[in-house]
């Protein structure tokens, strides 16, 4: 949540993390028969770091900016809960092309609320959105105003932005959750 601060980093994080859970679910589903029970989270553990140092490697060569900006965070997925719990609890049960969905499905949703994340604390902390050139991170591509300057909160530029920024997430959700399930027990009520 910490590199949240912006859509670029975001985006960049949340993409590098889809290709690495889909392809660590395929290749876990495809070894998943082999792999002696009493290691097999260390065996998931060093098929995740693999592709994890392929993506940064592929970062730091091809978006220079992307792998600058995220620094130390790329090579913290290898201890991600999501992908090593994806690994565990489906790609080490189910078959190749099921494997390959839920990666991807697991991946897209991870992408979707850390854009989201990342949108929410930019404008709140900057006024703004922007995206800069992956490839040269001085120029801008794409620039917003959405809240003048005066009215800033600097605080979402902090990493305790991020989680003021998901409790309320959170809450609107739950608060959601709560209305939708009030709501069909009054509509059940009502059938009667």
């Amino acid at each position: 949540m910490a590199i949240t601060t912006s859509f670029f980093n975001g985006l960049g994080m949340g993409v590098s993390v889809l290709i690495i859970l889909t392809l660590s679910n395929i290749f876990i589903a495809l070894l998943r028969k082999i792999i002696p029970n009493e290691v097999r989270i260390a065996c998931f553990i060093v098929v995740i770091a693999g592709f994890v140092t392929c993506v940064d490697l592929l970062l730091k060569a091809f978006v220079p900016a992307l792998s600058n900006s995220l620094g130390v965070f790329i090579p913290l997925i290898v201890v991600n809960c999501i992908i090593l719990g994806r690994a565990e609890a489906f790609a080490s049960k189910n078959g190749v092309l099921d494997s390959a969905l839920d990666g991807l499905g697991m991946g897209l949703g991870y992408t979707c609320s850390i854009v989201i994340m990342s949108l929410i604390r930019e404008v709140l902390a900057t006024g703004m959105i922007s995206f800069t050139n992956p490839f040269d991170a001085a120029q801008v591509i794409f620039e917003l105003r959405l809240i003048p300057e005066d009215y800033v909160i600097s605080l979402f530029s902090q990493p305790f932005g991020a989680f003021c920024t998901f409790a309320c997430l959170a809450a609107a959700l739950a608060a959601y959750k709560d209305h939708q399930a009030k709501k069909q027990a009054a509509a059940a009520k009502g059938d009667k």
